[in-house]
């Protein structure tokens, strides 16, 4: 094959290669990361100890209460008191939210969550996404008991399903993660493979080798700057600034595996691409020294008459 016909032959691979490593960095890591339910409940549970998502979750929760006494004291023909009971709730909630029993309550609810939703995901049918709410209840009036919270023995375990995903969500997501599913795979087999035919093909394997790198490289920082525009905007689609910050932690938990491999493929593709350039440099300074030098010219000489 001639040398020129090798070299663009090699070019085309290692670009294709370059091309499909971002993708399939971020199809991996949803793929064992975060349909993970082990992975994701542990990327979640240090977010129970972050000050933005108790604020909300206390928001939601004293929300959630204050609705339910209106609906009882409308119910009973008794003259709400709007605000007289909003500072205690507030307390109590937010005095929950610190405590290992909040710790054991977020864990057991995202774990309930993703179980939830990967069963849709992986079953045919069509139904909405309902989560029971009773296991959670136990394992916090559990948890309260054993450290002697008064009236803890007395809070009602019901079996309360909570909707989470309609069903026309799922339908539209489970298409989404069987691609997830084979992309997770396939995609960086098939990157490593396109990028050794590359090296293999070309007629300057170490050159080959530099691009090769230096592409991975610049997939990296792309998938780095792409979870950083992904943030911006997921962000910036929130309609209340309050919930904010706490979005903001929730996607770098989710991101945080993401990042790092973004951060890897940029180490791994510069430190390679530098290994060549002076491997290439110590094998001119070899070169050069080993080739003998060079007899110096003589001096024509004169005939004497």
């Amino acid at each position: 094959m001639p040398t020129r016909l090798r070299n663009a032959l090699s070019a085309a691979l290692i670009a294709l290669s370059c091309l499909l490593v971002p993708f399939g960095a971020l199809a991996a890591c949803v793929t064992y990361g975060l349909a993970d339910t082990g992975r994701y409940v542990t990327a979640m549970a240090p977010l129970a100890a972050d000050p933005a998502v108790q604020g909300a979750v206390a928001d939601s929760v004293e929300s959630g209460i204050l609705d339910e006494l209106d609906d009882r004291l409308e119910a009973s023909s008794a003259a709400p008191e709007p605000g007289g009971v909003r500072p205690f709730v507030d307390d109590a909630v937010r005095s929950f939210t610190r405590t290992d029993a909040f710790h054991t309550a977020w864990d057991a609810g995202n774990r309930a969550v993703h179980d939830a939703v990967l069963r849709a995901l992986r079953d045919d049918r069509e139904r909405a996404v309902t989560v029971d709410l009773a296991p959670i209840t136990a394992q916090v009036k559990r948890r309260l008991t054993d450290d002697h919270v008064l009236l803890a023995r007395r809070i009602p375990v019901e079996h309360t399903e909570v909707p989470v995903l309609p069903a026309d969500e799922v339908a539209r997501l489970r298409k989404g993660y069987d691609v997830l599913e084979v992309a997770g795979f396939w995609l960086p087999v098939s990157a490593a493979v396109l990028a050794a035919a590359g090296i293999a093909v070309a007629a300057c394997r170490r050159r080959a080798v530099t691009a090769t790198a230096l592409g991975t490289a610049l997939g990296g920082a792309l998938l780095a700057l792409a979870v950083a525009i992904g943030r911006r905007l997921t962000l910036a689609d929130i309609g209340e600034a309050a919930h904010r910050p706490a979005a903001g932690a929730i996607y770098d938990a989710l991101t945080q595996t993401l990042r790092t491999v973004s951060w890897l493929l940029v180490a791994l593709g510069l430190t390679v691409a530098l290994a060549c350039r002076l491997t290439e440099y110590l094998a001119r300074r070899r070169r050069a020294s080993a080739a003998p030098a060079a007899d110096p010219a003589q001096e024509p000489t004169r005939a004497r008459v």
